[in-house]
């Protein structure tokens, strides 16, 4: 039987020219932008970072958007992306009002606009790197046919996701971004706030049931961002520990999510 994994790498061999589409170049523009938002501090002070971060978060949730719809219909991503939006703006309403799930916090004024106390710009930051939690999930657990595989897949979702907040919170913290009421814990930041992360992106997970997901591309951006938190958090941001740890995490997920597709392969090739 075909694999969910070679069902995805069979739909990752498109054509020279979607390889080159919208979806990729807005990758390019996102990187671009990770790149110069230290130099753009250095020439013009931490006023930029706000900005800098915002148009970021745009051009990486845009960019995979538009890698999603190819494979799963402009409808099914578009009712994909509002469920992650709306679950995790939820999330952080109810959770910076009443501290459950992730802990007493507060955002600052620092990102614009803002609905209900909760800046825009974080529900579709849960979506700029669940797509691609949803496909290091697909490498690792591979083909969903009884029921635990769907929750192994959730949970592994989850799990690879939360990697990411490993790096993300002490750096949005030390920006002024938020402020935690007890900042005790990982680098400043509550263990409730991981256990929230990986309670809000597993039900989210559950509910939108993500299809199978062309690996190519959005295995490709989990390992830009870890490439790039790792040196720029570490180098740049002066956020060796942080840097570190989350490091070893998400790198933890993606080496696990080769051996899994490699050993799939190898006895495919037996077989």
């Amino acid at each position: 039987m075909t694999t969910l994994v070679q069902k995805a790498v069979a739909h990752s061999r498109f054509n020279f020219n979607r390889r080159l589409g919208p979806g990729y170049v807005l990758l390019i523009l996102w990187v671009l932008a990770m790149v110069g938002l230290p130099i753009a501090r250095w020439l013009w002070g931490d006023d930029v970072i706000p900005g800098m971060v915002t148009l970021a978060a745009i051009l990486q949730a845009t960019a995979v958007f538009l890698l999603v719809v190819p494979q799963w219909g402009f409808n099914r991503t578009l009712a994909a992306f509002g469920v992650v939006a709306l679950i995790g703006w939820g999330a952080e309403f109810i959770g910076h009002r009443t501290g459950f799930p992730f802990g007493p916090y507060v955002y600052t004024d620092a990102l614009q606009p803002q609905l209900g106390g909760v800046p825009l710009l974080i529900p579709i930051a849960w979506w700029m790197l669940l797509p691609s939690s949803w496909t290091m999930a697909q490498l690792i657990v591979g083909e969903r046919q009884r029921w635990w595989h769907h929750l192994a897949f959730v949970g592994v979702s989850a799990l690879a996701l939360t990697a990411w907040d490993l790096f993300l919170d002490p750096q949005m913290v030390a920006w002024g971004f938020w402020v935690w009421e007890n900042p005790v814990g990982y680098f400043g930041i509550p263990w409730t706030n991981f256990a929230g992360w990986l309670l809000v992106s597993a039900t989210i997970t559950a509910l939108v049931r993500p299809r199978p997901l062309d690996p190519q591309p959005l295995a490709f951006l989990y390992g830009v961002v870890w490439f790039l938190q790792s040196i720029g958090l570490g180098v740049f941001w002066g956020k060796v520990g942080p840097a570190v740890v989350g490091s070893l995490a998400m790198g933890a997920v993606m080496l696990l999510a080769y051996w899994r597709s490699r050993q799939r392969q190898m006895r495919s090739d037996t077989q």
